[in-house]
């Protein structure tokens, strides 16, 4: 096999040498147009994850590698002026040349070609001389500019500017310095990567970039002046510049990875900011699976798709986890008015990947202090503090999120109700939400939605109610009203999600005339008559809820439902006072807010849920977010519930693990007004984190009390807790502890032999 690599950089050179040591007849030529010595950063982090794939792989490079490791333990966070460090974290850095260095003498060792200074040729040329072709020629990847149709690029700039920069001394950890300057606040992100030399990179955002005058300074006008602004953390050292230029930092994505016989690999094929110190760490992993799958593969197409589905989730997740990084950083300025023990938290768990439980285990001092400033009891997970809504103490910060069970009989809540939402009410959560109560036949998703219309339904919620405050005594029991819109007359969910009824259809009204899609019923627009009626379903159906003993009433405006039709763009067509600008769309669910609080009692708290984005182009934005909540809040809402998207049928959405709260975090820190956060929150050390580190006040979880009814008792168990934030029903107090499930241990040897 003929291979050509395309860049020179950690990730080209590892996969060569690794090619070559597999196969010595393999014939490996690498072209890198740099020179041998250049490089334009400072030090590589390396994780001992990536490590132990090194020296499984190519001990001689692992050796050569540990003799020069820098390693160290502590991370420091400097927020105005106080310094606070967390221990246990295990860093090892080298400097950049230093690796190439290595790099460079084993595939000499090895026998690959390497050209330097040295443009190599056109993808399409090599493509027909070489077997295999891996383009690791970085994220401008020529290569993959060239082959754009097949790779399918998505390059995304992100906000901020930074300079990548250098100082003569090595910190003795890693170093996040917050500047308040009169131009906005910047960062340092420091560490050192040998005995006498650290990397310090300058971030700051783009307006603040501007605004400090660095956009016409030149690069040592820069370094000085960083070094000026960064005094304190440098000790008054120099900062120094390698060809160093501010830049913002691009998120590379490709659809495909190959193309025939053209691989990419590093950041040509995929970008994580360096917050979470990746770069380098993804390349050589994709050298060491790609080596892999040519070696286990029979054929090189089979190779190649068996690298790229290998690669492509684990490099998903980390891209997932360095864009919460990133975010965090470019909106910094939301956190600095936290304490300052919790604002270290706070970026300490970012990117979601470091938790309140890893943590505590890597410096259960550092995170018992934070937990005590928090004003976590002793012994008392973040978790099961109590939180207040108007008159309304929840015991712990646990939600059952309101779930549609499609189970009604003409909208009259059965037995099944009562035990769905008892059941989990006797699980401990702090307050059990039903699922969306619809406030008319017509206001109805499917046949089996339950309602508050009639006098019947409200005496059967009063049975749920009546059961949980009897049974569950400290879980509160919430409603959720909503009217469904242009989303109704569906089957129920498993017949076919928002798939139209064959029969026995009703019709629709809608902000306006807008089908959620071509199979969909097209709804009516709305009159002015029609609104003042549908006003009046919902206060009606508030005072019922109020008189069936629900302590907390939520109103629904999100995922597309009626009021949610109103608030975004894309469902919004109208042209009277209901329509237009935001203030406009804005107008009617307000409208429906104000009646229903006018008729639910003054001291019992009521909620609002919005999509604070409907993951489409041209349809509701985080920023627009920010302000439907302020103008809630402004009306007398206790709390947002902030959840994202179902509003229109071709949505995008950005799944991954609690990907929606950095919405709910920054309506949380821009309103000023508590939040419950949702979406794919599955853990109690995430719902631990997410409420120590200050980005929500409650956590609601849905599938979690689906699977395990008991969610929020187990939470307390494994983590041993017994405190007043949750309790075990008397008859279920048995079983508090998890039952044994067989010998936990082995027999031990009976006898021992000397060598």
């Amino acid at each position: 096999m003929r291979v050509a690599v395309i860049g020179g950089g950690p990730g080209g050179l590892y996969a060569a040498a690794l090619l070559k040591r597999l196969d010595p007849s393999r014939e490996i030529n690498v072209c890198e147009r740099n020179a041998p010595d250049d490089t334009f950063g400072f030090g590589v982090v390396l994780s001992d994850e990536t490590l132990g794939g090194i020296e499984h792989a190519d001990p001689a490079v692992h050796e050569a590698m540990k003799a020069e490791f820098v390693r160290w333990d502590d991370i420091d966070i400097v927020h105005r002026g106080i310094r606070h460090t967390s221990g246990g974290h295990g860093f090892a850095a080298l400097g950049r040349k230093r690796l190439l260095e290595i790099l460079h003498e084993r595939c000499h060792s090895l026998g690959v070609e390497l050209r330097f200074q040295s443009e190599a040729p056109s993808p399409a040329r090599l493509a027909e001389t070489y077997d295999l072709v891996i383009a690791a020629d970085g994220i401008h990847s020529a290569t993959r500019e060239a082959y754009a149709e097949a790779f399918r690029p998505s390059v995304t700039e992100h906000r901020c500017r930074y300079l990548w920069l250098a100082a003569d001394f090595a910190f003795d950890s890693f170093r996040f310095v917050i500047a308040e300057t009169e131009h906005g606040v910047m960062q340092l992100h420091g560490y050192p990567y040998a005995a006498d030399a650290s990397t310090v990179i300058v971030e700051m955002r783009e307006e603040v970039w501007r605004a400090a005058g660095f956009a016409e300074a030149d690069e040592q006008e820069s370094v000085e002046r960083c070094a000026k602004i960064f005094a304190d953390a440098l000790g008054g050292r120099p900062l120094r510049s390698n060809k160093s230029t501010w830049t913002t930092f691009r998120t590379v994505v490709n659809e495909h990875w190959s193309h025939g016989n053209l691989v990419l690999l590093g950041d040509a094929a995929h970008t994580a900011h360096f917050s979470i110190g990746s770069g380098t760490k993804l390349a050589v992993e994709d050298a060491l699976t790609l080596a892999a799958c040519l070696e286990e593969q029979p054929s090189l197409a089979d190779a190649l798709t068996a690298y790229e589905a290998e690669r492509r989730p684990v490099v998903a997740s980390t891209q997932r986890a360095a864009r919460a990084s990133l975010e965090w950083f470019e909106n910094l300025g939301l956190y600095l008015g936290q304490p300052s023990r919790q604002f270290a938290f706070n970026l300490l768990t970012r990117s979601r990947r470091v938790t309140h439980d890893n943590l505590r285990l890597r410096d259960p001092h550092f995170t018992g202090n934070v937990e005590r400033a928090f004003g976590c009891p002793p012994g008392t997970p973040p978790m099961f503090t109590p939180f207040r809504l108007r008159g309304l103490t929840l015991r712990n910060r646990v939600v059952v999120s309101p779930m549609d069970m499609y189970s009604a009989v003409d909208g009259v809540p059965g037995d099944f109700h009562l035990v769905h939402l008892g059941a989990r009410a006797l699980g401990g959560a702090g307050l059990v939400m039903t699922e969306m109560v619809c406030v008319s036949p017509q206001g109805r998703i499917t046949p089996g939605c339950a309602g508050l219309w009639s006098p019947r339904q409200a005496e059967a919620w009063r049975r749920v109610v009546r059961f949980v405050h009897a049974q569950a005594p400290g879980t509160a029991i919430g409603v959720q009203l909503g009217h469904s819109g242009r989303k109704g007359s569906t089957k129920l969910m498993w017949e076919g999600i928002d798939e139209p009824l064959e029969d026995g259809n009703w019709s629709l009204v809608a902000a306006s005339p807008l089908p959620y899609t071509p199979r969909n019923q097209t709804p009516r627009e709305l009159t002015r008559a029609q609104l003042t009626d549908i006003r009046e379903e919902f206060s009606g159906a508030a005072w019922r809820a109020a008189r069936c003993g629900f302590d907390l009433l939520e109103l629904h405006c999100a995922h597309g439902y009626l009021l949610s039709g109103f608030l975004s763009p894309l469902t919004n067509r109208r042209t009277d006072r209901y329509g237009g600008s935001l203030d406009h769309r804005l107008r009617f669910p307000l409208e429906v807010f104000d009646a229903v609080r006018s008729v639910w009692p003054e001291e019992r708290p009521m909620t609002v849920r919005i999509s604070a984005t409907d993951w489409a182009d041209g349809g509701t934005t985080a920023e627009d977010a920010v302000e439907i909540a302020r103008a809630f809040a402004a009306h007398g809402a206790d709390a947002v519930d902030v959840s994202t998207g179902q509003v229109v049928a071709d949505e995008h959405p950005e799944f991954g693990r609690s990907y929606q709260t950095p919405f709910a975090d920054r309506i949380r820190h821009e309103v000023g007004v508590p939040v419950i956060t949702v979406g794919a929150i599955s853990s109690w050390d995430d719902v631990n984190s997410l409420i120590l580190a200050g980005r929500t006040d409650l956590c609601a979880l849905a599938r979690p009390h689906l699977y395990d009814p008991n969610w929020t008792l187990h939470a307390a168990a494994e983590q041993g807790y017994q405190g007043p934030g949750v309790s075990w029903p008397a008859p279920y107090r048995a079983g508090s502890r998890p039952p044994r499930t067989g010998r936990a241990d082995a027999p031990k040897p009976r006898l021992t032999l000397g060598s």
